[in-house]
């Protein structure tokens, strides 16, 4: 069995019991057979023999996948995946090795929460993502649409008048309907349209994409309540450099997929880690990286919460606003 197929049979199978050995042997692999990751490691004077728990692992900053291709082993990668950033800025490159992987996973991680793919009409409204190239939520959103099997499963760029005739058309049908927006897209839907959405499910995901000013999660699904009659508003949270997902199921708080973990940092001492409880910077765990990097240090702020739910409060002072579902608090 070569690598690849290795690492992939090993992340479905994981579970509370296998975690921590199995994010180790990741771990390992990518301390090994990373340039980069195996430079930071010596930088630390972290011998990767001597780590015995995941949260002890050293997890990367993010912002090396703007300076730095990341790559575990030998493989050419089949699609990049870019982050949007904004104008001038630099952009988080993302190489995969298998798009169908990428598919398939992300099917796995929806799936994982609200059940299978043919349950649901997808439709998307998602204009900044459409606007250019190297989306990983286009890639997924893509996949859904096409493996729904509904023939109205589809994206909206600008037409919010066909996609509310289509909304009304699908309210009797069997499949359950999701609305997928960007944050001020569905701002603008809610305050340009008073209409009953009460049967569908609304997802929201990236931020004001620089078009309106960011507000809090809160807010933003407070009016989604009361203009689209939504209830509850789910959010995903997923990014450029990581290929796994997660979601909430109602309110705030994010669930993760068995091969994904969260641990709160200490904002001033990265270095201490498994905070609980108290705002935080979220490190984030991803097996599905095994290509690249799977520890990965984010600039987001939250709270870890003892379940292993996590909420996201906002950005790190100097960080780059982009699209991976976060609103300021």
């Amino acid at each position: 069995m070569d690598t690849f197929k290795n690492f992939e049979s090993k992340l479905y199978s994981v579970n509370d019991d296998t975690f921590n050995d199995i994010a180790l042997e990741v771990f390992r692999f990518q301390a090994g057979n990373n340039p980069v990751y195996a430079a930071f490691i010596r930088h630390l004077g972290v011998a990767p023999a001597a780590i015995r728990h995941w949260q002890d692992v050293p997890f990367l900053p993010i912002s090396f996948f703007k300076t730095h291709f990341l790559q575990t082993g030998q493989w050419t990668p089949e699609v990049i995946f870019t982050s949007s950033g904004t104008t001038g800025a630099a952009t988080s490159r993302h190489g995969v090795g298998q798009l169908a992987f990428y598919h398939r996973h992300a099917q796995r991680c929806f799936e994982f929460f609200f059940g299978p793919l043919t349950d649901y009409h997808f439709l998307a409204l998602l204009p900044s993502y459409l606007e250019r190239q190297g989306s990983s939520l286009i890639a997924m959103m893509d996949y859904f649409i096409k493996n729904s099997q509904s023939e109205y499963s589809a994206y909206y760029l600008h037409q919010t008048d066909k996609l509310l005739a289509d909304v009304e058309k699908l309210r009797h049908t069997a499949k359950k309907i999701i609305l997928w927006g960007v944050s001020f897209a569905l701002l603008d839907l809610a305050e340009k349209h008073d209409v009953d959405l009460s049967h569908c499910l609304i997802f929201e995901t990236g931020g004001m994409k620089g078009r309106r000013k960011e507000i809090t999660r809160a807010a933003l699904h407070q009016t989604l309540y009361e203009r689209l009659h939504a209830r509850p508003v789910f959010s995903e949270y997923g990014m450029t450099e990581l290929l796994s997902q997660a979601y909430t199921t109602g309110k705030y708080t994010f669930k993760c997929p068995p091969w994904m973990r969260i641990t709160g940092r200490e904002v001033t001492d990265p270095l201490r880690k498994g905070l609980l409880d108290e705002t935080a910077g979220i490190n984030v765990v991803d097996l599905a990286n095994f290509q690249t990097i799977s520890f990965l240090e984010t600039e987001d702020l939250g709270k870890v919460y003892g379940s292993g739910a996590f909420e996201v409060l906002g950005r790190m002072d100097n960080s780059d606003i982009r699209g991976c579902n976060l609103m300021v608090e």
